[in-house]
């Protein structure tokens, strides 16, 4: 007997055995829910996101190999999960550490009452606040204001956002160069720009180990690169001694931008954000 003629006989007698729930079990299903929800929810919040998307497809290809018997496949798989799971283990240390101290701080009543997806507002990026981030920006680099500010895409933040100062502010001009302006307490570190909002200020974020990166760049500039090296965020920097302005994307700096140009990527990226957006509930709104 196959593979697949054993799961299609275990299918077959799960259906014809129909199992008795009672109270302990119900209370065992909803704590189980509850723990998975939430650990898919603090995954979210970090860049273990893209990794556990990963894991899907991975465990989507795996089915595959079960269902058309990939010998190989199904070989390999069985041989290295062990492997993964530790390395797995060993590489996202720091954030399961992070996770652990955060449920130990939570109150848990309270989580069970209120959802934070239901807390969070879902406003995005608008033009206003792309213009008020442009004359921040002109004006900041007028007096040679180092800066560093981070628009958050696809990919959550969270685990940088909670190395700062919470704020969850209106985008504009005037806090934007009050919060980098010289010896002000919130003026070190970097910003980090979610949805419509000014979520923290002074957060740390990662330096680049990119060798190939001019040796003029400094520690601002190592950030921004390193930052968006790991996720799709878009970053604007303003150097504190010359006033230049320089944005990086995907591990790519490009310096001594003008406000046009500067302008034009922060508009073609919220388009573009707004038309997957729209893609995405077409086509939800096509299968309902």
């Amino acid at each position: 007997m196959n593979n697949l003629d054993r799961l299609w006989q275990n299918l077959r007698l799960s259906s014809l055995e129909l199992p008795v729930i009672n109270l302990k079990d119900i209370i065992e299903i909803a704590l189980i829910a509850f723990v998975i929800y939430q650990l898919l929810k603090w995954i979210r919040g970090t860049r273990a996101w893209t990794l556990f998307k990963g894991m899907i497809i991975i465990f989507i290809i795996a089915i595959i190999a079960l269902i058309f018997e990939l010998n190989t496949i199904l070989w390999i798989f069985s041989n290295t999960i062990d492997v993964g799971i530790i390395a797995l283990l060993i590489v996202f240390q720091p954030e399961l550490r992070s996770a652990l101290e955060q449920l130990g701080r939570r109150n848990f009543f309270s989580t069970l009452l209120i959802l934070d997806e239901q807390k969070e507002r879902k406003e995005k990026i608008t033009l206003k606040s792309i213009e008020e981030i442009i004359i921040a920006v002109e004006e900041m680099a007028k007096y040679k204001t180092g800066a560093l500010i981070v628009i958050e895409k696809e990919v959550r933040l969270g685990e940088y956002e909670r190395t700062g100062i919470p704020l969850h502010s209106i985008i504009s001009n005037q806090l934007l160069i009050n919060i980098f302006e010289h010896n002000t307490p919130l003026h070190d570190g970097a910003i980090i720009i979610r949805n419509n909002r000014i979520v923290a200020a002074t957060c740390y974020l990662p330096l680049s180990d990119n060798m190939s990166l001019s040796k003029e760049l400094g520690t601002r500039h190592r950030a921004a690169v390193g930052i968006s090296e790991i996720s799709d965020c878009m970053v604007i920097i303003i150097s504190e001694e010359t006033g230049k302005v320089s944005i990086a994307i995907g591990g790519n700096i490009v310096r001594n931008v003008d406000s046009d140009y500067l302008r034009n990527k922060l508009v073609y990226q919220k388009k573009s954000n707004d038309a997957k957006k729209f893609k995405i509930w077409k086509g939800r709104q096509k299968n309902e």
